[in-house]
């Protein structure tokens, strides 16, 4: 019996009968990526279609992979983001031509500068018409060479299952990134009646074994560590990517070394340690700042020393021999003078560390100083009467949900609020953009996030502004049901803006107040989810108990004082010791 497609096609992927004789097996450009997709592991992806992707999306059309529709191609991306974060497992997009490609380009370099493996397959017009200005036609090879580890367009439809190999090998190893395969349409639509069994083949492009480390470097820095009598751990991303958590904590306990985290590695080593000292950098709290300032030995796990970071480089650990483990051995050296630098990933380093005949250095003085510190001038607000506070409302969410969610934000001040007052302990539990600052990034990731755990509690914690670039991706909530919490913590200002305009324009808040805003209960209950507004202490707690332990999505609209600002602050070319807003 004949299968057809809705227009009368023969229907690909399938054989076919005529008269109970077997004609032949129609194999497509399209099904030999669906195929390429399924075999690399992946069960999932995210994507929105249009014209030049109509052959790869029929492939797709009643098959094995689950498809999450989002309403706006960056909505794709930064889903597949969140899902990458969490899962450890590669995010998959699928966009078409033309604006569908261009719109990826920032969760390409947010997922670029943070990180995070994701495989995006671009549609391209037929490739007779590339270069002629064609309808819906972008140069996305051109485009998107900044923004990924590498880019594929693809040539002959049999060349498919090789490019797609090549292109999560890419993603995944080393360290993790972007990388887009361009498929022009009429390729993807092609029949191809033999497929070559070809190996990968990536001259250009080499990776270390996890445990290739150099054993004479690693015992440079265990040496350091026994040496010094005010080290430091800097702990980043890099640990919870190489899931060495657990073997950061016994290092550290180990030599006795305090640690700190970096904004994207929160979560890498415990909150409640009497080791941990907090958060360094712009934000960072007095304890984390001041120990890196004062250090000896400052030893990065898995970090990129960035401006955020480090404030002004004249002044970042003056007195302090720098070692700096990163499996990007670009990273080494780049903006600190690195005196132990250390190619490799953190696991096995730290493995090696543990594995070594090290004495544990006397770091007893050290430590009663960090935890002096911390103790003196811990984070802090001011209540006041008849208003809710950021702080207090993350701190509140973290009693509600016992501190085992996951956190996801957008970017701005409620970012930093989560990242200081939320106290993670484990890692994977906080998922933010870090290097490129994306708002509009946390509601999609969150949606990815909660896709990827769906038995965990996800909350979204995001501002009013930041919401409101991707708030359509509500659909995909209702769509899904998936139980997630989103959290506006809502100033009605893009609140770092204001506060940078009051710190350092004169109180000048040139367009950062925003006076007209959408109802978001009624917008929440516009796609048939639970909406509430709180705006005191009494309405938050009741929503919180009510919400946070039932399966069930909602949008609570928590109404916060509107001219609260997050310290500790860094101000821009000062050092991490000179920090606004401290105090005892």
């Amino acid at each position: 019996m004949e299968e057809y497609m809705k227009n009368g096609g023969i229907k690909v992927g399938v054989t076919m009968r005529n008269d109970d004789k077997t004609v032949m097996r129609v194999r497509t450009g399209a099904d030999l990526l669906i195929e390429s997709i399924l075999a690399s592991g992946t069960d999932t992806i995210f994507g929105y279609p249009g014209g030049a992707v109509l052959p790869i999306y029929d492939a797709l059309y009643g098959g094995k992979l689950k498809h999450v529709l989002t309403r706006h191609e960056q909505g794709a991306v930064h889903a597949a983001e969140g899902f990458a974060r969490v899962s450890g497992k590669p995010g998959v997009v699928i966009v078409t031509s033309g604006p569908g490609a261009t719109n990826v380009v920032t969760g390409l370099m947010d997922a670029m500068m943070d990180s995070l493996p994701l495989v995006v397959f671009t549609g391209q017009v037929a490739s007779g018409f590339i270069g002629t200005d064609a309808f819906q036609e972008a140069d996305v090879l051109g485009i998107t060479a900044p923004t990924t580890k590498h880019s594929f367009q693809i040539k002959r439809a049999s060349d498919i299952p090789r490019i797609v190999k090549e292109a999560f090998h890419i993603a995944t190893t080393g360290r993790p990134g972007p990388v887009v395969v361009d498929i022009p349409k009429d390729l993807a639509g092609q029949v191809v009646e033999q497929v070559p069994d070809e190996e990968m083949n990536l001259p250009g492009y080499r990776v270390k074994d996890d445990l290739d480390i150099d054993l004479l470097q690693v015992k440079r820095l265990g040496e350091a560590l026994s040496a010094s009598e005010r080290p430091v751990i800097l702990a980043g991303a890099g640990v919870v990517h190489a899931k060495a958590s657990e073997l950061l904590l016994e290092v550290a306990e180990k030599f006795n070394v305090p640690v700190v985290n970096t904004l994207l590695g929160l979560g890498s080593f415990p909150a409640d340690h009497p080791l941990f000292l907090g958060m360094g950098g712009m934000h960072g709290t007095y304890a984390a700042n001041v120990a890196i300032t004062e250090c000896d030995l400052l030893v990065n796990f898995g970090a990129r020393f960035d401006d955020r970071l480090t404030g002004n480089l004249a002044k970042f650990a003056p007195n302090a021999k720098v070692a700096h483990v990163d499996i990007d051995p670009s990273e080494l050296g780049k903006n600190v003078k690195t005196d132990i630098p250390v190619e490799g990933d953190a696991k096995a380093v730290l493995n090696s560390l543990l594995m070594g005949s090290y004495p544990s250095p006397d770091t007893e003085d050290w430590r009663k100083l960090t935890a002096k510190n911390k103790m003196a001038y811990p984070l802090q607000y001011k209540i006041e009467d008849n208003q809710i506070l950021p702080q207090q409302m993350v701190e509140w969410l973290h009693d509600y949900t016992k501190g085992e969610a996951i956190v996801v934000t957008d970017v701005g001040q409620h970012q930093m609020w989560a990242a200081q007052y939320y106290s993670f302990t484990k890692p994977n539990r906080f998922v933010t953009s870090g290097g490129l600052g994306t708002m509009g990034f946390g509601f999609p990731a969150a949606i990815g996030a909660q896709i990827a755990e769906p038995e965990k509690k996800v909350v979204a914690v995001l501002g009013d502004g930041g919401f409101q670039m991707t708030l359509q991706e509500l659909a995909v909530v209702k769509e899904r049901n998936l139980p997630l919490k989103v959290v506006i913590l809502n100033n009605e200002v893009l609140g770092m803006v204001r506060q940078w305009q009051e710190a350092f324009y004169e109180e000048r808040y040139s367009e950062s107040l925003i006076p007209v805003q959408p109802d978001f209960v009624k917008l929440a209950e516009s796609y048939g989810i639970k909406g509430v507004r709180v705006e005191s202490e009494q309405e938050a707690r009741q929503v919180l108990a009510e919400t946070m332990t039932n399966n069930e999505p909602i949008v609570i609209d928590c109404r916060v004082k509107k001219l609260e600002n997050v310290y500790p602050m860094v101000a821009p070319g000062k050092g991490l010791n000179e920090m606004l807003g401290v105090k005892a």
